[in-house]
C-alpha cells in the first residue's frame, strides 16, 4: 500500500511537473523570443489544451489497454518533446512541443487514476486519491520553481532536463513496482459511453463549473508575473516565482473541503469556494505586494476547495461510471484553463489588470450559481 502511494506522487507529480514550467518565466520568454505576453503565454495554453484533446481517448484506452503499456508509450514522446523545448531557438517550435507533451500526459495522470478506481478497494482507493491530489499540487509547483528559481531565470532550459531526468526515474519506479491489473479487465467497456454522460444536466452543470474555475485560477498565475514585473511592484523572476509557494495551499484544502462537504454539501461548498476566489480576485487590484501575497492564498484555498468538492459531486453522481466521469471533468477542466489563459490574455493586453478581474469576477458567476442548484437535492445514478 505504501509503496503504491509512493509511486503514484511520483509519476503524478513528475507528470505535473511539465505542465508549468513555463508560467513563471512568461516575461522572460516574451523578450528572449521577442513576442506579446499572449503569444509567450501560448507555451502554457499549449499543454493544456493538448492535455484537454487526449484525455477522453486515453480515458477509453486505459480499459483496452494495460496501464504499464500506456505509460511507456506515453513517456518516450513527452522525454523528448521537453528536450526539444529545452534546445529550441524558436517559440512556435517551443510551442508545438509543449502541445505534444500535452497530448501524452493523460496516460500518466488520467489512466493512473482510473486504473487505481478500477483495481483498488475503497478503503485503500481514497488514500491512493489523496496521494494523487497532492501530487498534482506538488508537481504543479515543482514544475514553476524550476522554470523560474532553481535555476536562474536566463536558464530556463535546464528546467526542461531536470523535468526529464525526473519523469524517467518516476517512470522506471512505476514499472517496478506497479501492480499488474488482471486480463479479465481489459476490452470490457462500460456501457455507459460519454454521449450519456454529457446528457446528464447535473454532470454537465459541475464540468461547467469546474471550467470556468480553473478559467480564472490558471489565467491570475499565467498573466500575475506580468503584472509583478511591471511597477509599482517591479519584481525579479526569483522573487515572482517565490509567490508561486502559496499554491502549497492546495494540498492542505483538498482534504479540508472534503469534510467541509460531508457537512454541509457539495453545492454549498462549491459557493463559498467561488465566492472566497472571487474576492480574492478583486484583492490583486492591491499596488501593495503583501496584499498580493493574501490574495494569491485566498485564490488557491478559494479553488481548491471548488475544485474538490466539484471532484466529490462528480463522483457522487457517477457512482456506476467513474472513470469516464472523470475523464470528461478532466477534459473540461483543462478545456476551460486554455480558454482562459487565451481570452485572458487578449483582455488583460487591451483593458490592463482591471479589465481581467473583472472578466474573472464574471466568469466565476457560473460556479457560484451552479453551487446554488446543487445545493438543492438531487439524485442521479448512471446504470
Amino acid at each position: 500500500m505504501y509503496a503504491l502511494q509512493i509511486i503514484v506522487f511520483l509519476l503524478v507529480s513528475a507528470s505535473f511537473t511539465n505542465i508549468y514550467i513555463t508560467q513563471p518565466v512568461l516575461p522572460v520568454l516574451q523578450d528572449e523570443f521577442a513576442v506579446d505576453e499572449v503569444t509567450a503565454s501560448y507555451s502554457v495554453a499549449a499543454v493544456i489544451l493538448g492535455i484537454a484533446l487526449s484525455n477522453l481517448p486515453f480515458g477509453a484506452m486505459v480499459d483496452r489497454f494495460r496501464i504499464r503499456s500506456l505509460v511507456i508509450f506515453a513517456t518516450f514522446p513527452i522525454v523528448i518533446a521537453g528536450l526539444l523545448a529545452a534546445y529550441t531557438e524558436n517559440i512556435w517550435v517551443l510551442i508545438a512541443a509543449r502541445f505534444i507533451q500535452g497530448l501524452f500526459i493523460p496516460a500518466l495522470t488520467t489512466c493512473v487514476a482510473a486504473f487505481l478506481a478500477k483495481t483498488q478497494p475503497p478503503q485503500s482507493l481514497n488514500v491512493l486519491m489523496g496521494s494523487y491530489v497532492s501530487a498534482t499540487v506538488i508537481g504543479g509547483l515543482g514544475g514553476r520553481l524550476l522554470g523560474g528559481w532553481i535555476h536562474p531565470p536566463l536558464h530556463w532550459r535546464y528546467a526542461f532536463v531536470s523535468a526529464a531526468v525526473f519523469l524517467i526515474i518516476a517512470v522506471i519506479a512505476t514499472l517496478r513496482y506497479l501492480p499488474t491489473e488482471p486480463a479479465s479487465q481489459l476490452g470490457h467497456l462500460r456501457p455507459t459511453n460519454y454521449r450519456v454522460l454529457l446528457k446528464n444536466k447535473p454532470l454537465v452543470s459541475i464540468y461547467l463549473a469546474s471550467a470556468s474555475s480553473f478559467f480564472v485560477f490558471s489565467s491570475v498565475f499565467n498573466y500575475l508575473p506580468f503584472r509583478l514585473e511591471a511597477p509599482p511592484f517591479s519584481l525579479e523572476t526569483e522573487w515572482i516565482t517565490m509567490l508561486y509557494v502559496t499554491y502549497l495551499t492546495g494540498v492542505f484544502l483538498g482534504p479540508l473541503a472534503g469534510h467541509v462537504s460531508n457537512k454541509i454539501g457539495n453545492g454549498f461548498t462549491m459557493m463559498a469556494g467561488a465566492l472566497i476566489l472571487a474576492m480574492s480576485v478583486l484583492l490583486t487590484l492591491s499596488a501593495d505586494v503583501w496584499w498580493i501575497v493574501i490574495a494569491l492564498i485566498g485564490i488557491c484555498a478559494g479553488f481548491f476547495t471548488l475544485h474538490a468538492s466539484a471532484v466529490g459531486a462528480i463522483n457522487h453522481l457517477a457512482s456506476d461510471a467513474k472513470g469516464r466521469a472523470n475523464a470528461l471533468y478532466v477534459f473540461f477542466y483543462y478545456l476551460g484553463g486554455g480558454a482562459g489563459i487565451t481570452l485572458s490574455g487578449i483582455v488583460y493586453s487591451g483593458y490592463d489588470w482591471q479589465g481581467f478581474v473583472w472578466l474573472s469576477i464574471i466568469t466565476l458567476l457560473i460556479p457560484m450559481f451552479i453551487g446554488w442548484r446543487l445545493s438543492q437535492p438531487i439524485k442521479q445514478s448512471f446504470n
